[in-house]
């Protein structure tokens, strides 16, 4: 299917026996489809006949292959462990850190495969031909760590800290002080080995291990925070400034951002009050929501929605609300946060469309939910009807992982790897 992979390599690691005498070995292959990873166990050698149970400690009987697949941060394995860290058998990677740390492999890092639309250079292969099936980069190598894919820009982080763009390059969203398309990999002018969190699209945005924040490329709304609206085709710090940047989200024409003492802040296009500070005027420097606090963990901006959750586990939405997307059982517009009328102390992640008036959210138990415009059938609920409230899929169930809003789809992954 078309998407962004990362895969084809073997990991290998060696347990010294401090379960049971002896050794034994695991093989397998490490694989991410947008931005989900999948491990995939695919040979236990000398697997003891005995492993004890991640909850008790006892014994339990396990048999070869048994242990059969990661799904990036869940570790499987046939112990029917409880404790409160055990999903249908999947056993959270956290808990064998702070337990176990002796069976944590030391993973090869992975080669980059992308498929799909390529008449802007996108997939970085050196061509301008589309793909329907996984292709590498000319750039190779077998360390990278995270891709990001919007607009006919794509951004990859190697495992070495190095920030790699690709793709359209009009409005300098490249950062290579051009304005001229690449069809393979090339470094922005900053350079460095300290790149974290990349987001590409008509401007892109960083964020360093050092907690700064940067941006570039298209400026004509002012969101590259910079404090005018001219495009930068290399990276400049915003006017706020500061080393304490936790993450970014980034639709293109605004950016939102949420910082390690848990302030929110955004900036750029604030034409239907996508900003959240009660005016409909478009901000060049970033300015907080009417709501203020320090109690925001996530933000995600969209095309004509943004939503935020708390650490209280509330979610909070403002911005056009044409198609209901807001989810306020209205299509009222608002620029200050308001809440979903499912209201809920137990929302866990939410993704809204950087194209699109639709919006997809995970709770804690789970459950997934999706509202907005429906005309494709977007939302998953077995019709093409507009939903102004959330509504669950007509698949249902307590075991998703995670979601995205993409141009007119949703794509979801359950905990036990299935999309």
């Amino acid at each position: 299917m078309p998407g962004l992979y990362t895969t084809g390599y073997k990991f290998f690691y060696k347990n010294m026996g401090s379960w049971n005498s002896g050794s034994y070995y695991y093989v397998g292959e490490y694989v991410s489809y947008n931005f989900v990873t999948y491990l995939c166990i695919s040979d236990v050698l000398n697997l003891p006949p005995q492993t004890p149970d991640l909850a008790t400690g006892n014994w339990v009987s396990i048999a070869d292959g048994s242990v059969t697949s990661d799904f990036g941060d869940k570790f499987v394995t046939s112990a029917t462990s409880t404790r409160g860290r055990t999903i249908n058998g999947f056993i959270e990677k956290e808990y064998l850190i702070n337990y176990y740390s002796n069976l944590l492999p030391n993973f090869t890092q992975s080669s980059l495969f992308v498929t799909g639309y390529n008449s802007y250079g996108q997939l970085g292969d050196n061509t301008g031909t589309s793909r329907s099936s996984p292709v590498q980069t000319v750039a190779g190598g077998n360390n990278w760590k995270t891709v990001s894919n919007i607009l006919n820009t794509t951004l990859g982080i190697k495992t070495d800290g190095t920030l790699w763009t690709w793709g359209t390059n009009t409005n300098g969203q490249l950062g290579d002080n051009t304005t001229v398309g690449k069809s393979s990999p090339v470094q922005t002018v900053t350079g460095g080995n300290n790149w974290k969190q990349g987001i590409a699209g008509d401007c892109c945005v960083a964020i360093k291990t050092d907690g700064t924040l940067w941006t570039w490329g298209s400026n004509s709304s002012g969101q590259l925070g910079d404090n005018t609206t001219t495009n930068k085709s290399s990276p400049v710090q915003t006017v706020a400034g500061g080393t304490n940047w936790k993450s970014a989200s980034n639709a293109g024409n605004r950016i939102g951002a949420v910082k390690l003492d848990g302030s929110l802040w955004l900036w750029g296009n604030n034409g239907n009050g996508h900003l959240g500070d009660n005016t409909f005027v478009s901000k060049s420097s970033p300015v907080q929501t009417v709501s203020t606090g320090n109690n925001w963990v996530q933000v995600s901006v969209g095309s004509s929605a943004v939503g935020a959750i708390k650490t209280d586990g509330t979610l909070w939405m403002w911005g056009y609300n044409g198609a209901g997307e807001l989810g306020t059982n209205n299509t009222t517009q608002y620029s200050s946060p308001v809440q979903t009328v499912a209201g809920g102390t137990n929302w866990k992640s939410i993704s809204s469309s950087a194209f699109d008036e639709f919006v997809t959210a995970i709770k804690t138990d789970g459950t997934l939910w999706g509202w907005g415009i429906n005309s494709a059938g977007v939302l998953g609920d077995n019709t093409s009807t507009n939903k102004s409230s959330p509504v669950q899929t007509v698949t249902g169930g307590t075991d998703w992982r995670s979601a995205s809003a993409g141009t007119n789809h949703i794509a979801a992954v359950k905990i036990d790897g299935t999309p």
